[in-house]
């Protein structure tokens, strides 16, 4: 049905937070709103000439920074979804998925475990009827450090040529560790003679460092509606 595997392409590590600018920035916010909104203007020419990035840090070194204060610490746990026992100091964010699912009124939900078994991605996945909606499900985790962006392309071959590609963004996710559930866009399946018929896919994970975190192969077949 599929064919997954944990492929990484060469990148750099992501860049790590100012977790105590972060809360600070907040409770200046808490503060005098008129005073904001009169500076604002100015802070913002500030802040756009004057930027600089921070430097690289994995999860447990921004943790363990200011670590002597323990209301910051809860509070950087709390944001993260995660404790510093959970954190091994590695820099690299890693998105280890467990299943992939397709939900469509045709029938009721179909979930694949991933990685899946050899031989797996020459088998049909799923049918659909023509004309009909789908989304698909995915369950996973994120472990290490912060990834950023995380975007999918879902490209769709028939008979050798390229009939369809979507895109999208995930989002940004932190370490936690419950596994995140999130839902693809709603499509629907092309209808007439012409577009019944076996399709192959591949759905690819990227994040903003170029990570390929996954790339999917699997197979689906369009069937005659009612």
């Amino acid at each position: 049905m599929m064919e997954g595997g944990n492929n990484k392409e060469e990148a750099g590590p992501s860049r790590g937070l100012n977790f105590s600018e972060d809360k600070r920035k907040e409770e200046l916010e808490e503060g005098d709103s008129e005073e904001d909104e009169h500076n604002q203007d100015s802070a913002t020419d500030i802040i756009t000439t004057s930027y600089v990035p921070g430097p690289l840090l994995s999860l447990k070194d921004q943790i363990e920074k200011d670590k002597e204060d323990e209301s910051l610490r809860r509070w950087k746990e709390k944001l993260l979804g995660c404790l510093e026992s959970d954190l091994n100091g590695q820099m690299e964010p890693e998105v280890k998925f467990h299943s992939v699912g397709i939900l469509s009124s045709d029938f009721e939900e179909i979930n694949t475990p991933l990685p899946v078994k050899e031989g797996q991605s020459k088998s049909v996945l799923f049918t659909l009827r023509e004309g009909s909606e789908y989304r698909l499900k995915l369950t996973f985790s994120v472990l290490h450090n912060i990834v950023s962006g995380l975007a999918y392309t879902n490209t769709v071959w028939k008979a050798g040529l390229q009939v369809d590609q979507s895109k999208g963004m995930l989002g940004t996710f932190a370490p936690q560790r419950e596994p995140y559930i999130h839902m693809l866009e709603e499509e629907t399946t092309p209808s007439g003679a012409l577009a019944r018929g076996t399709y192959t896919a591949k759905l690819k994970f990227v994040d903003d460092d170029k990570r390929c975190h996954l790339e999917l192969n699997y197979s689906f077949e369009i069937s005659k509606g009612r």
